[in-house]
C-alpha cells in the first residue's frame, strides 16, 4: 500500500481520516502544526497511535513540509484555518495558513513527484447558492476571508494541473459535523449550550440552509477519490444533496435532547449580511457517478452519534466560546 502523508492529521476531520487510512492498510505520516508539548489532538488517545508516524512542524514552512513528504507517495492535504469569524478579525493569518501553506504542498509534492496530492476545498468557495443544487460548475464568490483564501488555495492547485500536469484532486465537501468538531461549530455549540442547562440558545443567523455530511462519510470520500484513475485536474463535491436550516438543525438537537430552551440570535454571532452564505445544497451527481461513494449516515442518526460522543466528553467541552 503507498505511505501517505495527512496535514492537519489531528484535527477534526484529519484524524478521523488518518485511523481509516490505518485502517486500510496504508502506511501514515501524520504532519501537524509543532507545539513544544507535542500534543497529538484528537489522536493523542488513539488506538491506531503506534500505527502512525507524526511529524511536527508548520504547514507555512516550506522546509519541514518537504521533509515530511519525502517517501510518500500520495498527499492528503487538509491543513487549514477555519472558522469564519477569525477570518474577520485576522485575514493575513488565513493567507499564510491556507494560501502560502497550500502552495508549499504543491510544491514539494512537484518536486518530489508524488503520484497524486488530494487538496481539501470547501462549500464555502460558492458562496449563497445562485441555483440548487450546486454542482462543481456552479460560481465561486469569495464572501468572507476566509473563503477567499480556499478559492485562491483552489485556484493554485490547478494551476499547478494546467502548468505542470501535477497529479492534484480537489475534494470539496459541504458542512461536516461528528465527534471531535470544534465547540465553535453550529452543531456543537447547540449541544454544549444544552448541556450546560442553558434557558436560551444562542445562534447567529437561524434562516441559512445548509447539507450536513457526518464526517466518517466525509473521510470515505477521500478514499473513493484517491481511487479514481486518469481524473487529475477535477474538482468533486462532497454531499448529502439535503439541507436543513440552522433553526431547523437546532430544534432537532433540542428535541433529541428534551430541553427546552428558546432558541435565541445573539448579534455577536451574526456574520455582516453581505458576507452571510444564505443557501448551501449539494449536487453530488459526479462523485455519486465515478465512485463507489455514497452518503451512509443519515441526519437523524448523525446526531444521535454526535450527541452521545459529546455527551461522553462533556469535561472537555464545559463552555460554549465564541471565537471572534
Amino acid at each position: 500500500m503507498d505511505k501517505i502523508l495527512i496535514t492537519g492529521a489531528t484535527g477534526f476531520v484529519g484524524s478521523h481520516l488518518t485511523e481509516l487510512c490505518v485502517e486500510k492498510g496504508y502506511s501514515v505520516v501524520a504532519f501537524d502544526r509543532y507545539n513544544r508539548n507535542y500534543n497529538l489532538g484528537w489522536l493523542e488517545n488513539s488506538k491506531y497511535k503506534k500505527d502512525i508516524n507524526f511529524v511536527f512542524g508548520d504547514i507555512r514552512d516550506h522546509d519541514s513540509v518537504l521533509k515530511a513528504m519525502k517517501g510518500c507517495q500520495v498527499v492528503l492535504h487538509l491543513a487549514a484555518l477555519i472558522g469564519i469569524p477569525y477570518s474577520y478579525v485576522s485575514p493575513l493569518a488565513y493567507l499564510k495558513t491556507n494560501i502560502e501553506g497550500t502552495y508549499n504542498v504543491l510544491e514539494s509534492a512537484k518536486q518530489l513527484d508524488v503520484k497524486q496530492t488530494i487538496i481539501t476545498s470547501t462549500s464555502e468557495t460558492y458562496g449563497s447558492a445562485e441555483y440548487a443544487p450546486m454542482d462543481e460548475r456552479h460560481p465561486i464568490r469569495a464572501q468572507s476571508p476566509y473563503s477567499a483564501s480556499k478559492i485562491s488555495a483552489d485556484l493554485m492547485a490547478k494551476s499547478y494541473w494546467y502548468s505542470f500536469r501535477m497529479p492534484i484532486k480537489i475534494i470539496r465537501p459541504f458542512n461536516i459535523y461528528g465527534p471531535r468538531q470544534s465547540s465553535r461549530a453550529v452543531i456543537p455549540s447547540i449541544i454544549i449550550q444544552a448541556f450546560n442547562s442553558q434557558k436560551e440558545i444562542k445562534l447567529g443567523n437561524l434562516g441559512p440552509s445548509r447539507d450536513f455530511t457526518y464526517v466518517t462519510d466525509t473521510c470515505h470520500a477521500f478514499i473513493e477519490i484517491l481511487k479514481i484513475e486518469n481524473f487529475f485536474g477535477e474538482t468533486l463535491n462532497v454531499g448529502s444533496n439535503t439541507e436543513y436550516t440552522i433553526e431547523n438543525i437546532a430544534h432537532q438537537i433540542l428535541k433529541k435532547l428534551g430541553s427546552s430552551a428558546k432558541i435565541v440570535k445573539d448579534k455577536k454571532r451574526e456574520r455582516a449580511e453581505k458576507s452571510e452564505v444564505t443557501r448551501l445544497l449539494c449536487d453530488n451527481k459526479k462523485i455519486l457517478k465515478h465512485t463507489n461513494w455514497e452518503p451512509k449516515i443519515t441526519l437523524n442518526k448523525g446526531l444521535d452519534l454526535t450527541i452521545d460522543w459529546f455527551k461522553d466528553n462533556k469535561e472537555l467541552f464545559k463552555h460554549d466560546i465564541y471565537h471572534v
